[in-house]
């Protein structure tokens, strides 16, 4: 059995459901066993545990032969990263008193890099604090999600643009998409190994800005320019989707750490998975749902 966190969400879904293709057992672990109650349907078991609450993460990973564990997505952390460094004081005594057979973590490109990140500083933190537990644990270092482009969506449609914090529109990024993840997860699960891994988890290639306006004008059948959005707008913009202005500096760090490459893919001694899913079938699938 493989217990799966975030199985509502987008990355521990895709996990849940490759491991359940492959015949496997799984236990989704969710905060209220109620609103999962469709992977029931699709054969998993659920268990309600609060990410934060060691005990009750420790019995839902009790007899499991691996696990996925991811910590919850958050784009306005608080100065020092307060909520993942709580969930990371509840995790780490939960899995060392479990002690799964192995673990696979998402974490994400630069997740090694001690500082400049941003964002990503969460996914440090998770390796710092994790690659001392003694088990077997895999981190899967994920690339922007393609599926990141449902916010440029309605801009597409309405305004036949894409404003881009990704700069310059011809530089290509490592991006991936969320189904990829999972498998690579679930694959690695299925494996035995010893010690620590560090696994890039990358798309079948690399993607620019004007690739996914491309791909926009592709799936509404219509041109679709890509613009630049000014740094010195980035925070006005951040604060009008709803940031508080305070917690804006770790989004803009991130985006400037991906568009200097300090944040990419082709750390020595890692190795590399590459996905099947191109940035068009996403964009396609992200258009028909909004």
């Amino acid at each position: 059995m493989f217990a799966v966190m975030g199985i509502t969400g987008q990355v521990g879904g895709a996990v849940a459901t490759e491991l359940l293709q492959k015949g496997k057992k799984v236990r989704g672990i969710v905060r209220d066993p109620k609103k999962a109650a469709s992977w029931q349907q699709r054969g998993a078991e659920l268990v309600a545990a609060d990410c934060d609450d060691t005990a009750t993460i420790q019995k839902a990973f009790a007899g499991a032969e691996g696990v996925f564990v991811m910590i919850p997505p958050n784009f306005a952390p608080t100065p020092g990263f307060v909520e993942t460094r709580t969930t990371l004081a509840a995790l780490r005594p939960a899995l060392l008193a479990a002690r799964p057979a192995k673990a696979a973590f998402l974490s994400s490109v630069g997740g090694q890099q001690p500082r400049s990140t941003g964002l990503i500083t969460s996914t440090h933190l998770l390796e710092q604090e994790m690659n001392t537990l003694g088990i077997p644990s895999a981190f899967l270092r994920a690339g922007w999600f393609m599926e990141n482009s449902l916010w440029d969506v309605a801009a597409a449609r309405e305004q036949s643009k894409l404003f881009s914090y990704l700069q310059p529109l011809d530089h290509t990024f490592p991006l991936v998409g969320t189904k990829d993840i999972g498998r690579a997860a679930a694959e690695v699960l299925l494996q035995d190994w010893k010690g620590n891994r560090f696994i890039e988890v990358a798309g079948p290639r690399r993607y620019s800005p004007l690739d996914m306006a491309a791909a926009f004008a592709h799936s509404l059948h219509k041109k679709v320019e890509a613009v630049v959005v000014p740094r010195d707008k980035w925070v006005s913009n951040f604060v009008a989707e709803g940031m508080p202005e305070d917690r804006t500096a770790a989004r803009v760090e991130m985006v400037d750490g991906f568009n200097s490459g300090w944040i990419d893919f082709g750390v020595p001694g890692t190795e590399h998975f590459t996905g099947t899913t191109e940035l068009q079938t996403v964009i396609d699938q992200l258009i028909a749902r909004v």
